[in-house]
């Protein structure tokens, strides 16, 4: 990337997710600064539009999260004219709705837990569940990193969970809970980072328990055979092409002590804090953050109107199967 252009970093932003995005975003601008980039923060509003024009940026990080990163900020961008870091509107967009993101699944017979919808003002949520069975995870429509995200064991956990759910949405998922191992898949430009099996302290990964220290532990590798590991990166892999995403990404899988793969989520704009998942599974990999964060940046693009590139046959590309070379630790 020439070193020359302004860089935009687009941070914060209006969703549940801001704090995170904040943080993401200011490594960001002072590892870029640390580069010699002319990198400026650009703290998203509704005059995100005014802004992109008062800083002349020639480029845009996104360091969103949830809502914004989801489609509209791509839009804007791309109608101005300013290549940026990620995946495109569409990806992004689909990527983040979740319940269409398990159709797209399911449609192209990739394996994800049993699902169904529930809708503000249509009937209780006891009433749909019917024989759906527990425990179940219930989750906002749209948004990430957990928010919003229960486990519940009976009727009244399953009621709770909806209440909360509905906070951040109009719209809940209602999603089998794929008993097992959760297992997330580094990806960046279609090329596996890295592999880590996490372990929530309550027994789902919720906002608190990605966030708050002690809460969750990272194993990397996770610990799984060479062959099923293997064929964990391969099902992320797919699903990471399917959906079309671009720059870093992250899967979310549950892998299952009678032998079967789920996929949970594709976040094409994980979190870039110091203690998230995709910096320090780049970091056991050779790659530091700083290496990462130029890595993303020499990926911006205009989206609109370009041909879909050619896919490259998917292959592990990444050192992941020796266990020797990586370790254990603690995340928050």
């Amino acid at each position: 990337m020439d070193q020359s252009r302004r860089i935009g970093v687009l941070i914060g932003g209006r969703s549940p997710e801001r704090e995170i995005s904040l943080r993401s975003g200011e490594a960001i601008v002072a590892v870029l600064r640390e580069q010699g980039h002319d990198a400026v923060p650009i703290y998203v509003d509704h005059d995100l539009d005014l802004g992109l024009r008062q800083e002349r940026i020639e480029v845009a990080f996104i360091a969103l999260h949830g809502r914004g990163a989801d489609g509209p900020v791509q839009g804007l961008l791309e109608s101005l004219g300013i290549p940026y870091t990620g995946s495109s509107l569409a990806a992004a967009a689909l990527a983040a709705d979740k319940l269409k993101s398990k159709e797209l699944l399911r449609l192209h017979n990739l394996p994800t837990p049993a699902y169904y919808c529930h809708s503000r003002g249509l009937g209780e949520p006891v009433d749909q569940h019917g024989s759906f069975g527990f425990p179940c995870v219930v989750k906002p429509r749209a948004g990430g990193s957990g928010v919003g995200v229960s486990l519940a064991h009976d009727v009244d956990e399953l009621e709770s969970a909806v209440e909360t759910a509905l906070r951040f949405d109009d719209d809940v998922l209602i999603e089998r809970h794929a008993g097992g191992r959760e297992v997330q898949v580094a990806i960046l430009e279609g090329q596996v980072l890295g592999v880590a099996e996490v372990v929530p302290e309550r027994g789902v990964l919720d906002y608190a328990a990605r966030y708050t220290s002690g809460r969750m532990q990272m194993i990397a590798p996770p610990r799984l055979g060479a062959e099923r590991l293997r064929g964990v990166v391969t099902l992320a892999l797919r699903a990471h092409h399917l959906f079309g995403c671009d720059g870093a990404t992250r899967v979310d899988l549950m892998v299952s002590e009678r032998g079967n793969e789920t996929l949970l989520e594709v976040e094409p704009f994980p979190e870039l804090t110091g203690s998230s998942l995709v910096p320090r599974l780049a970091q056991i990999s050779g790659l530091s953050f700083a290496d990462l964060v130029e890595r993303i940046l020499e990926g911006a693009r205009l989206h609109a109107g370009r041909r879909m590139r050619e896919r490259r046959t998917d292959s592990i590309g990444w050192g992941g199967l020796d266990r020797r070379a990586v370790g254990t630790a603690d995340s928050h």
